[in-house]
């Protein structure tokens, strides 16, 4: 993906998501959602000015919207682009159009195995017809224009993200569980340390009743031999992960944290490996799955 020096405000925009069946509009939603916009599938045209009133109203106008418009929206197409040329949506739009080679959309709907809405009896490719003269006008008023042909699932969320990300939407979101494994290991994990070579607080009186949050239960784990070397060898792992997942256009990662009852050592190094990869500028949020089941 390509770096920008200054990256657009999208604050407040609602974004129009339309374009041939097949060029990828599913994949393009996915990414805006991803992208922090409030996102609407298959919306009848007509209702985009009281979808954007709704949105005000409950997440205020700063809230991106965007919205996939699809051929099966037919005569509502008219009011749509009413809409955006007389600019009576309230906000700043853009008009965002996928579109693909006809082979290339033929042969993605035979493996989707799924007939293509105005095909009726005929032929797959008479349906593309069909649907590209619906959509002629549209495509010549969007603001932009993506070819999918080439593209895969990644490089077109690259795309997308390029073109609506931010600074803040596009960096990754770390969660860091802490977990005890006598309650099981947190099934949307990608990654499971075991903090359990380390001594255990719950035997020592002092500590027993206190959690890893306690600085005296804190100082303690991170004080045991090996403590501290794992930390900072695992955070470093991490670290080239991320640059990894970003590559590959992924912005959420899990990182569980267990030991036996996910109280003390585990919850200690959670706080510690979240507060380092905060420091190294990573949008982290600590969890304590079980702590207080005890």
């Amino acid at each position: 993906m390509s770096e920008q020096t200054e990256k657009p405000d999208h604050t407040g925009e609602v974004v129009v998501v339309t374009g041939m069946t097949g060029a990828g509009r599913s994949t393009a939603a996915k990414e805006l959602e991803d992208l922090g916009f409030y996102v609407v599938d298959n919306l009848p045209p007509s209702l985009l000015r009281q979808v954007v009133s709704l949105v005000d109203e409950s997440r205020g106008t700063s809230q991106p919207v965007a919205v996939v418009v699809d051929v099966r929206s037919g005569a509502f197409f008219d009011s749509l682009q009413a809409n955006l040329a007389h600019h009576e949506v309230g906000r700043r739009t853009t008009l965002l159009f996928l579109d693909a080679a006809d082979e290339v959309l033929v042969r993605r709907q035979e493996a989707a195995r799924r007939p293509h809405p105005l095909q009726g009896s005929g032929r797959l490719i008479e349906g593309l017809r069909r649907e590209r003269t619906v959509l002629a006008d549209l495509r010549a008023d969007a603001d932009l224009v993506i070819d999918t042909s080439d593209l895969n699932v990644h490089q077109l969320t690259d795309r997308i993200s390029e073109f609506f990300g931010t600074p803040d939407t596009m960096r990754l979101k770390v969660t860091v569980i802490s977990f005890g494994f006598k309650y099981g290991i947190p099934i949307d994990a990608d990654f499971v340390a075991d903090m359990r070579f380390l001594p255990n607080p719950f035997w020592i009186p002092g500590l027993r009743g206190r959690t890893g949050r306690a600085e005296e239960v804190s100082d303690y784990v991170l004080g045991q031999d090996g403590a501290r070397e794992f930390v900072d060898a695992y955070v470093e792992l991490l670290r080239g992960v991320v640059a990894g997942y970003l590559r590959e256009g992924k912005r959420f990662m899990s990182v569980a944290i267990g030991c036996t009852g996910g109280k003390h050592r585990s919850v200690a190094m959670t706080e510690e490996i979240s507060r380092q990869l905060r420091e190294a500028g990573y949008d982290v949020m600590p969890v304590h799955r079980d702590l207080g089941r005890e």
